[in-house]
């Protein structure tokens, strides 16, 4: 999922009254009805994208429910487990393997193959990936999201670079540099340390699984998970990295346009949020870099939303004909327009709206440059845990070795069950 800062009100206003005024609509209508759930501002675009659908579909009609991101989760296994799930529903795709184990979604690749809107080859491969479970397809991609480096191109250029790291020794190099010809005044970068996304990125640059025995036992003990930790907890302990919270930044954008640090690693939503909260004068000062690698540039996560058809539901048909237009490019690109949510599909980022702007073309890159996380259930509990441990490990309570050792041990407690079942499945099979 893409986590943002809080709307305007005025914004969240306008939206939810849309929201309600297409839900007051489908309740009059005596047609089919589609009960669609959206988590966070999606929603908002979507009342918006409905009243197209529903003039090319007059016997379709939608009612969207939108579900506040802290408590989507809940509310979706909470349904699950009342029998009360919608017909569709926007889901994170870090969750789609909990509810494909839940048996809750339609496997959808037989409607793909008859589809003339939806190919496969014009997804993002991480994207798409991160919808197969076990070699099923459950979800769409709705719109992707990854991290990468914003960072402040002249002072950059104070401390003596042209350009942003390809590498992790440049990365090193130029925050070490910034730390020094500021006498200590400003950082190298920005690295909350109850964020997971940093440490993850690193860690899936290393193209070793971070689990292990199809997903039953942790590997961070791996030669190549140790290099990511010692990686990460060294910028901290060379003093370029301040063992920060993101309680602890406050305002990151104020902090970011204050010089406080030259590099900050997020996602796509701030392009909105810095060309927002800073100044016309500093337009030309930021831009956005792919993340640097062990060797060059490198992979990132592979974040975004997906949309998905409930089992239960009694209009699938329907439900397909409205995951279809909200796929094609067209509809993409408008989404786009209307809250920033990058497009999931290549042929989207034609468009000039996208190709134009010079701060998403390193999002185009990074796009091509991720790597789904472990597909299990447990993966939210998992790394959550992982960030936890490294924390320590930036505090100087643990060594990387016993780091490393505590995330294998409390993975193993977590997989636990995920063992027990694959094991009697495993006996039932004659």
């Amino acid at each position: 999922m893409t986590h943002r800062p809080p709307a305007r009100i005025a914004a969240l206003f306008t939206g939810f009254a849309a929201v309600l005024l297409a839900g007051c609509t489908a309740s009059t209508h005596s047609g089919t009805t589609l009960e669609f759930w959206t988590i966070g501002r999606e929603g908002e675009a979507v009342a918006q994208l409905l009243p197209a659908f529903e003039r090319a579909h007059p016997d379709i009609h939608v009612r969207v429910q939108q579900v506040p991101l802290t408590a989507a989760h809940e509310k979706l296994l909470t349904a699950y487990a009342g029998d009360s799930l919608p017909d569709l529903t926007q889901i994170g795709n870090t969750w789609i393997a909990e509810f494909a184990a839940l048996h809750a979604l339609v496997p959808l690749q037989p409607r793909v193959a008859q589809s003339k809107l939806i190919r496969a080859d014009d997804y993002f491969a991480s994207a798409w990936a991160t919808n197969v479970i076990d070699g099923t397809l459950y979800g769409i991609p709705w719109y992707v999201d990854t991290r990468l480096l914003f960072y402040r191109a002249d002072l950059l250029r104070e401390a003596g670079f042209d350009a942003p790291p390809r590498d992790w020794a440049e990365w090193q190099a130029q925050m070490h540099a910034i730390r020094r010809t500021s006498h200590d005044t400003r950082w190298g970068a920005l690295l909350p340390t109850n964020e997971y996304d940093q440490l993850l990125a690193l860690a899936l640059q290393q193209h070793v699984p971070l689990l292990r025995d199809g997903g039953r036992y942790g590997n961070f003990e791996s030669a190549a998970f140790q290099r990511a930790l010692a990686f990460y907890a060294d910028l901290f302990k060379r003093g370029d990295v301040p063992a920060w919270t993101n309680v602890q930044v406050g305002n990151p954008w104020q902090a970011f346009g204050r010089g406080q640090f030259v590099f900050y690693l997020s996602g796509p939503w701030n392009i909105g949020e810095f060309r927002k909260r800073l100044p016309a004068s500093q337009q030309g000062e930021w831009s956005t870099a792919q993340l640097p690698g062990p060797d060059g540039p490198g992979d990132s996560v592979a974040y975004g939303s997906s949309l998905v058809i409930l089992r239960h539901s009694k209009h699938q048909d329907a439900a397909w004909k409205l995951i279809e237009y909200l796929s094609r490019p067209d509809v993409q690109v408008r989404f786009y327009e209307l809250l920033g949510d990058l497009p999931a599909r290549r042929s989207a980022w034609e468009s000039p709206v996208l190709k134009g702007d010079p701060k998403l073309r390193a999002f185009r890159a990074q796009l091509e440059h991720m790597r789904p996380a472990p597909q299990v259930p447990e993966w939210e509990q998992i790394v959550n845990m992982m960030q936890q441990v490294a924390a320590r490990a930036v505090a100087g309570e643990l060594t990387i070795d016993e780091a490393a050792a505590q995330m294998d041990a409390q993975a193993d407690a977590i997989l636990a069950k995920r063992r027990w079942v694959l094991a009697r499945q495993h006996e039932a099979i004659p």
